[in-house]
């Protein structure tokens, strides 16, 4: 399972990390004047992090659960327990990452963290996962349906776990609210027009 430590540099913009009104305006100005060949991609970026349901939700290694960014702190950042609602500052030596920045490693290319997520939502129907604590036997098997091509090698049990038990924390707490795909949505119309024929 592939992350980015946020804590570490200070310098990145990453989802953790407010970007100021001033740096915005610059990056705006730069793409109005064209003094950067990556403009695009930058305000792009910015467009897909705010896009993303998992952008200010962190986990924090040595800490159980997950937690939300809230503001910046002199040492690092001060974050709240999901489950808890307790706050506490994440310090700059604690390894800290966002899961719109974790993927996971498969045999062709790292799938992002919320596209797995979004594949066990749509496999549970919106509904709860198993268990993370079940047999690995199972917990692979069940992983394997979800992502049959994730790389074994790299890709461990424990790392399973995690992944299945973030799903439930976000799932439970109504975090992971994905829209249907337009091709479900073209699918529910053509059922309904199918079952309206049928009536006439």
């Amino acid at each position: 399972m592939a992350d980015k430590d946020v804590t570490k540099k200070p310098t990145r913009k990453t989802s953790v990390q407010a970007e100021t009104i001033s740096k915005k305006k610059e990056i705006k100005e730069q793409a109005y004047t064209g003094k950067t060949r990556d403009t695009d991609k930058i305000v792009q970026k910015d467009e897909d992090d705010e896009k993303s349901l998992l952008k200010d939700i962190l986990s924090i290694s040595g800490q159980g659960g997950l937690f939300k960014y809230i503001s910046q702190a002199r040492n690092g950042i001060i974050v709240e327990s999901l489950e808890t609602g307790r706050r506490m500052n994440a310090f700059a030596s604690m390894k800290v990452n966002s899961l719109k920045d974790i993927a996971i490693f498969t045999s062709k290319e790292e799938i992002p963290l919320e596209e797995v997520f979004k594949k066990i939502y749509e496999k549970e129907n919106g509904g709860k996962s198993i268990d993370h604590k079940e047999e690995p036997a199972k917990i692979s098997m069940y992983f394997s349906e979800i992502v049959p091509e994730y790389d074994k090698d790299r890709v461990y049990v424990s790392d399973i776990r995690k992944v299945i038990n973030w799903y439930n924390i976000l799932q439970g707490l109504h975090i992971l609210t994905f829209d249907k795909t337009p091709e479900s949505t073209e699918e529910s119309k053509g059922a309904k027009q199918e079952k309206k024929d049928k009536k006439s």
